[in-house]
């Protein structure tokens, strides 16, 4: 077998087979993702980008992934830098798989730290097993994270162009005809625009302030494991310009993605933390505001996987947008008050 025969099936049948690693783990699980699959070998976990291209990000080349394996290695070290091992050539040499190997190289992977899975935020959540510590240990290592993190170089007008940029693609995915609560949509989608239009001032004064910075970018409890110490991993590393958030925007992420699992008050919970961490914390009007925008860009993402050739669990997209929606609905209505604090 040459270089350029090695396939993709190739490789994820070489990964998934314990013989692969050493020392050799007694099975492999392997879990795919939109864009990666994950190799849990023992002690250890391998991830295998996908050689695919999106219009905000680019796999298809063995350079491509070889340069962003090294850039998800820098970055993750930040907030989880005992996790991030390294990065491993996929080698062919006779003919053999190898990994680690001193053969040609075929693809890349992270090396990481296998992480307690009954710790991540969501088993936490889903469990009924938050405690007041482990919540208020996440909020002082997200504020020391944005204390140090670099701040943005974007202008005010490009950070808030592009709340309206993403609106139009939403508005595009989330009423097409074959959507049954494209209507909903619509109605939710105007009342955001305005919403976002009447607060343009205040973005941008966030971003003209220096409150916005290259942040984690995909701030949700499965990427959060609530041990000592707290662990953020995951973060978003292929595209640069959706990193630069305000700290308020990201943790309006966290806290949309938690009330989708069925813990609205720790959107107020982790909101007021940061707040009381962070010198010029953002209004609440504000962090709401950004927590609609989040959830309805969650709702667009949750659908456009079913306009994929072949999308995984198809069944499982449509519903979740919906919940999204609801989401974004309450958190418009009175800044949420009374959805959160429920």
């Amino acid at each position: 077998m040459a270089a350029e025969d090695v396939s993709l099936s190739d490789k994820l049948r070489f990964l998934a087979a314990p013989d692969a690693y050493a020392p050799r783990p007694a099975a492999v699980e392997t879990i795919e993702t939109h864009m990666s699959y994950v190799f849990l070998a023992g002690a250890r976990a391998y991830k295998l980008k996908k050689p695919v291209r999106y219009p905000f990000l680019d796999f298809s080349t063995l350079r491509a992934r070889a340069r962003t394996c090294r850039e998800e290695l820098r970055l993750n070290r930040r907030l989880a830098p005992d996790v991030y091992l390294g990065v491993l050539p996929l080698t062919l040499e006779d003919g053999r798989l190898a990994l680690g190997g001193s053969g040609v190289v075929v693809d890349w992977l992270v090396e990481m730290r296998r992480l307690p899975r009954e710790n991540m935020l969501d088993r936490v959540i889903v469990e009924s097993r938050t405690g007041e510590a482990p919540l208020d240990a996440l909020c002082h290592t997200l504020a020391q994270f944005y204390r140090r993190a670099t701040r943005t170089t974007m202008t005010p007008a490009d950070y808030v162009s592009r709340f309206f940029s993403e609106m139009e693609i939403n508005r595009t995915v989330l009423t097409r005809n074959d959507f049954e609560h494209r209507a909903q949509a619509a109605r939710l989608l105007d009342r955001l625009d305005a919403r976002l239009a009447a607060s343009r001032a205040t973005l941008e004064a966030r971003a003209r302030e220096g409150h916005v910075v290259d942040g984690h970018g995909d701030l949700r409890p499965e990427h959060i494991c609530l041990t000592a110490p707290i662990v953020i991993f995951d973060c978003l590393e292929f595209n640069e310009a959706l990193r630069q958030v305000d700290p308020f925007d990201e943790i309006a992420l966290l806290g949309v993605e938690c009330a989708q699992l069925g813990a609205p008050e720790l959107f107020i919970r982790f909101a007021e933390g940061l707040a009381a961490r962070l010198e010029n914390p953002a209004p609440l009007s504000l962090v709401t505001l950004y927590g609609a925008w989040r959830a309805a860009l969650r709702a667009r993402i949750s659908l456009a996987h079913l306009l994929e050739p072949a999308p995984r669990t198809p069944a499982k997209w449509s519903p979740l947008a919906r919940r999204y929606l609801v989401i974004a609905e309450h958190l418009l209505v009175e800044d949420g008050r009374g959805f959160l604090r429920s």
